[in-house]
């Protein structure tokens, strides 16, 4: 049987340095009693919640396949959040790397770890679809109200400027080349406010 090349990955915040021996002594603890082989053991130490450089180091390993399963003392190590936790995780998953937390007893190795890997994954599916639910819902009410959505055209944040370059006599060429904007968009809002006569075409 292959034995596992382990990479433990521990984190701490500036002021909580002190616990940094504890969680790397629990997890080697945790990988001789599995027999893996720790090839990594990788430290993040920061203030800010998304402040984890060394994480990602850790995930270029995994990608790279140098490393065949992941130990953290505690969930809240590795992930900054749920969604971020069970997006990880998932992709863990994907490129064949396990992972496992000594606190929470979670090991993917294992057969009751991976069903439990299967639960995260529909956790995460449904946390995707409530999400898309409430921003369909948000659109769609804002969409009512009588908000434009998506980025707004050129001609809508020029209109004024074009009108006043127009009123000064300025044809569309010039006032396309004074704005940077394509001759189209000056026709677009002249002629949506009414202001483009036929004898104001050829200008």
């Amino acid at each position: 049987m292959k034995t596992l090349r382990a990479a433990l990955y521990a984190r701490v915040s500036t002021a909580d340095q002190q616990t940094l021996p504890l969680q790397i002594a629990s997890m080697r603890e945790y990988a001789e009693r599995r027999g893996w082989t720790v090839v990594a053991s990788i430290e993040d130490i920061g203030s800010g919640a998304k402040d984890r450089p060394k994480r990602r180091e850790l995930e270029k390993l995994a990608r790279r396949r140098q490393v065949d399963v992941i130990v953290v003392w505690r969930l809240d190590r590795w992930g900054r959040s749920l969604s971020d936790l069970t997006h990880s995780l998932e992709e863990l998953r994907a490129i064949g790397v396990d992972f496992a937390s000594v606190t929470e007893g979670l090991d993917f190795s294992t057969p009751a770890g991976r069903a439990m890997a299967g639960m995260l994954a529909i956790f995460a599916q449904f946390e995707r679809e409530v999400l898309r639910e409430r921003v369909l819902a948000g659109l769609a009410l804002a969409k009512k109200k009588g908000k434009v959505l998506g980025r707004p055209r050129t001609v809508d944040k020029k209109s004024a400027k074009i009108h006043q370059l127009f009123g000064e006599g300025l044809n569309k060429n010039e006032i396309a080349q004074r704005l940077h904007i394509g001759r189209a968009s000056v026709f677009r809002a002249l002629n949506d406010n009414g202001q483009e006569s036929p004898a104001a075409i050829e200008r």
